[in-house]
């Protein structure tokens, strides 16, 4: 039976990185504004979610410190590993202990990175205040105290609260069934406190969450159950019921389901939740995967919430594939600080977009780009258009490397002007849709983004090769800066 272990470490030190320092002088953790933030100095490094869990490769996952600073001899370069102490977690997504949402309490800082492992169920603590570059660990969580105190396993997003804790969301039971879903609390010190959600307001799938507190109001979205996702993707697992395609609105922070939204097949598999950065604006969007549909959810005239279809990808007809129809497959999407523009992936078929959503109902296509997916020439995959013809996608190479994969999850940088992508889904995912990535590696690629007419363009001098990891070629799969980003903080 594990136990919650806590490692000793002193970090009495004086904070060493530039952009976190800054953050902190002021007041609390973060920024007090989205356009205050939009203003802060340049990234430097960042952080890295990256597996071997699933690879064939036994060696713990660990969290990658990557050079960002085109200034640096290292820029573009691995400068740090930080490997976890357990074997086949599945590190996934990340988040801080403080965030922007804590601005106001100068009693917090952003230290902890917190990284739930979405197969074990265990929650790693990091600490990243002494040596932003070599961040250590500092507290691991094991799963029989998740499960034992809540019933819950399989945590995957982290956000913080502005009274100090952390929540998470679940995505199941420790079986593996949905219906044991829902949200973790952790202290401030990282003890689990046990749920968030008030009795009998579970939702009956978990995945990803944003709160918007000036409207009091979570939403939360619906992956699958893991027992079905973490083997791979069945389409009968669909129709079987065993993958979402609701909304869960909550009333903030009480805990209480007021409105569940059944999507229907516009909506199959929505993931990534995420609200307009000004915390006046009662609008957001989630990315359905499957249905490869953006929707956008908002806040009615008379009060409750409402939601339609914002964007559509419709499905490009293929040849040797498992399916005759291919969906762009939605998997991850940002939006800049000043609410601007919106940029989201489709790992199948492998395009970047941007979107101008100053009318959040109509977004407006302005930029594209593609940097992988499964029809690109090389491949035994063909598109075919309407009159018949067979197509392939012709894909640049960046410092002599071919890309692979499919662009998947995106951080974008605080002035809106720099995207960072990876390409690893979920490890049993990239075996059945990308098998190369298991054998040659993630990569990561920096895409510079126009916003003043819009479009994107691929830097030439950026390339993160996963695949010569010195313990072999490893997954690489969500992005974090030390001073915040445009995915994890919150403004309250």
């Amino acid at each position: 039976m594990g136990v919650t272990t806590e490692l000793p470490s002193a970090f009495e030190g004086q904070h060493t990185d530039k952009h976190e320092a800054l953050c902190c002088e002021r007041s609390g953790p973060g920024y007090a504004t989205p356009l205050e933030a939009m203003a802060g100095p340049r990234e430097t490094i960042l952080y890295v979610t990256t597996i071997y869990t699933g690879t064939g490769i036994e060696k713990p996952d660990y969290l990658a410190t990557i050079d960002v600073d085109p200034l640096s001899p290292s820029y573009s370069k691995v400068v740090h590993r930080l490997p976890v102490n357990h074997l086949n977690d599945e590190l996934h997504h990340s988040g801080w202990n403080a965030c922007s949402s804590c601005h106001g309490d100068n009693n917090v800082q952003r230290q902890f990175l917190i990284l739930p492992s979405l197969v074990s169920t265990r929650i790693y603590v990091v600490d990243t205040l002494e040596n932003p570059r070599e961040p250590v660990l500092h507290k691991v969580i094991e799963p029989e105290d998740i499960i034992s105190k809540t019933g819950m396993a399989y945590p995957h997003t982290a956000h913080c609260l502005a009274s100090g804790d952390i929540m998470l969301s679940c995505l199941g039971d420790k079986d593996g069934n949905a219906k044991g879903c829902g949200f973790l609390l952790l202290d401030s010190k990282f003890n689990v406190k046990g749920r968030w959600e008030k009795p009998g307001n579970s939702p009956s799938f978990g995945y990803d969450f944003w709160y918007q507190p000036r409207h009091n109001t979570m939403i939360s979205s619906s992956w699958g159950a893991p027992a079905a996702f973490t083997k791979g993707f069945d389409p009968q697992h669909v129709a079987d019921g065993l993958y979402g395609r609701n909304l869960f609105v909550y009333s903030w922070p009480d805990g209480i389901l007021e409105q569940t939204w059944d999507l229907g097949n516009t909506g199959l598999i929505p993931l990534e939740v995420r609200f307009l950065h000004d915390p006046t604006k009662a609008v957001g969007y989630v990315a359905c995967a499957l249905s490869s549909t953006l929707v956008r959810f908002f806040k009615t005239n008379d009060g409750p919430w409402d939601h339609q279809v914002a964007i559509t990808v419709p499905p490009v007809k293929v040849e040797n594939w498992v399916l005759p129809e291919m969906p762009g497959l939605i998997t991850d999407f940002v939006i800049s600080l000043d609410d601007r523009y919106l940029y989201f992936m489709n790992w199948l078929h492998g395009d970047i977009r941007q979107y101008n959503i100053q009318d959040p109902e109509k977004p407006i296509l302005t930029g594209q780009i593609w940097v992988g997916g499964v029809f690109h020439k090389g491949s035994q995959v063909f598109a075919v258009n309407e009159t018949g013809e067979r197509w392939q996608i012709d894909l640049p190479d960046v410092k002599g490397k071919p890309l692979r994969g499919g662009p998947q999850m995106v951080q974008l940088s605080l002035d809106g002007k720099r995207l960072y992508v990876t390409n690893s889904l979920f490890s049993s995912w990239d075996k059945q849709f990308y098998p190369d990535l298991i054998k040659q590696g993630s990569h990561m690629l920096q895409i510079d983004c126009d916003t003043e007419k819009g479009g994107l363009s691929l830097n030439p001098n950026f390339f993160v090769d996963f695949g010569e990891e010195p313990d072999g070629p490893a997954l690489a799969h969500e992005m974090r800066y030390p001073g915040g980003d445009c995915t994890s903080d919150i403004w309250v």
